[in-house]
């Protein structure tokens, strides 16, 4: 009997030494969390706006007609691409031809006049002292003038009659896309009405316009004179389509803003974007983004941090084995990562993966991670060295192995020989005896 207490007295011994490392871990004998953990550094981050835009085409021309007239054809079928030139419209002649050859005829006889004014001014000049007065050469000097002047006004009247003959057919200023005529065969117009015959819309190049909040207008401003800012020599643009397809082209500066919208508070800021397969058209609703320069900051996974209810943006970081929360500074983003000014230090390991259930102060197990190209976490190497996380937890079944429920504290032994028992003289809880039972157990 008493060599069975002494043995069941090990064994739990045993037990509570080796259960000991696992209740140091934490608290309440549950190991620190693990989280995935990154080293920052600042870096040159380029300094990317996003703003909202509207496509607008670069020419947008109403047609509408410069003489009067009846309809008498349409000459283009709408939804085509016609050239600059094209003809669109006619509009009945016959009083045009009229008025072109009455000018024709005027500009004649005035061609008379100042022939036969030019022959009488040559001979009073001729007769100049031999019954010819001065006043009589300068009459005649007059009557010349005043025919080459009538020959002038003829001669205008003739372009403008001509004009008008060319402009009863209605052509296109520009090249592009014809809407569906707003007239028809038969309607009268008027020279110069207000209402269009057509529209011509020009899709190749085509100009976005992106508002930009006049307050990020001005927080660029402070950046540039503090030097958290270098401009780009060239601002140009990229775009997203409203499917969130990336437009390929690259828009160039048109015109920047120099005004702020009174209804919106932002500033109208012009790009004009190649579009050969006319994929952009007017009207389109698009996401911009100008790379306005370079800045010195962090960059943090969006993932990694989260806003409060009034939109304060915070991460955590893990200093001496603990969590401790960040509030940052963001300055937009960039690549889905923020780009943070404030809050962080160089070589501070922020927690990118682990973030459920993080309370401040809390104890952690810091694992290096980084990022593949789809921006999934992926832990790094472990070192060689390194014990495993999970080392404590494997110890713990050492307390109820054999060697404190084994034969020499619950066996045979308490209650008489077995039939494969050790012969009745081997002392069963000799200490000698049971060390060598314990070893294998531990490992």
């Amino acid at each position: 009997m008493h060599k069975t207490i002494f043995a069941t007295g090990a064994a739990l011994a045993g037990a509570m030494l080796a259960a000991l490392p696992a209740a140091a871990q934490a608290p309440g004998g549950m190991p620190p969390k693990q989280v995935g953990v990154v080293e920052v550094a600042r870096q040159n981050v380029p300094r990317v706006v996003t703003l909202p835009g509207r496509a607008v085409a670069a020419s947008d021309t109403a047609i509408r007609p410069r003489v009067g007239g009846i309809i008498t054809e349409i000459l283009y079928e709408p939804g085509q691409l016609i050239e600059a030139g094209t003809p669109m419209f006619r509009i009945e002649e016959r009083t045009y031809q009229a008025n072109l050859a009455g000018a024709e005829a005027q500009v004649a006889s005035a061609r008379a006049q100042v022939t036969q004014a030019q022959s009488s001014f040559d001979r009073t000049q001729q007769l100049l002292g031999s019954g010819t007065t001065q006043a009589q050469v300068e009459q005649a000097q007059a009557t010349l003038d005043q025919a080459r002047a009538a020959q002038q006004s003829a001669e205008a009247a003739l372009i403008l009659a001509e004009a008008d003959l060319e402009w009863t057919t209605v052509t296109t200023p520009i090249s592009g896309f014809a809407s569906v005529a707003e007239a028809s065969v038969g309607d009268l117009v008027t020279a110069g009405q207000a209402e269009a015959m057509a529209t011509v819309t020009q899709l190749d190049p085509i100009e976005v316009d992106m508002y930009e909040p006049s307050s990020r207008f001005l927080s660029v401003l402070d950046d540039i004179n503090d030097g958290n800012l270098r401009l780009n020599d060239e601002l140009n643009a990229v775009l997203t389509l409203e499917n969130g397809r990336e437009y390929q082209a690259v828009g160039e500066l048109v015109a920047p803003g120099v005004t702020v919208s009174t209804s919106t508070g932002s500033i109208d800021t012009r790009f004009r974007f190649a579009n050969p397969d006319n994929l952009l058209l007017p009207g389109m609703f698009l996401r911009g983004q100008v790379e306005l320069g370079v800045t010195e900051a962090f960059l943090v996974s969006q993932s990694a941090a989260s806003r409060d209810k009034i939109g304060n943006l915070s991460a955590w970081v893990v200093v001496d084995g603990a969590v401790q929360q960040r509030q940052l500074t963001e300055d937009g983003s960039y690549q889905q990562q923020w780009i943070v000014t404030e809050g962080l230090e160089d070589g501070d390991m922020l927690v990118v993966d682990g973030l459920t259930g993080l309370a401040e102060g809390a104890e952690v197990v810091s694992v290096p991670v980084t990022f593949d190209e789809a921006g999934v976490v992926r832990e790094t190497a472990a070192p060689a060295d390194a014990p495993p996380a999970d080392a404590a937890s494997a110890e713990a079944p050492a307390s109820d192995g054999p060697a404190s429920n084994g034969p020499a504290s619950n066996g045979t032994a308490t209650d008489g020989p077995a039939a494969d028992a050790p012969p009745a003289d081997m002392p069963a809880a000799d200490p000698a005896a049971e060390a060598p039972a314990d070893a294998p157990a531990t490992e």
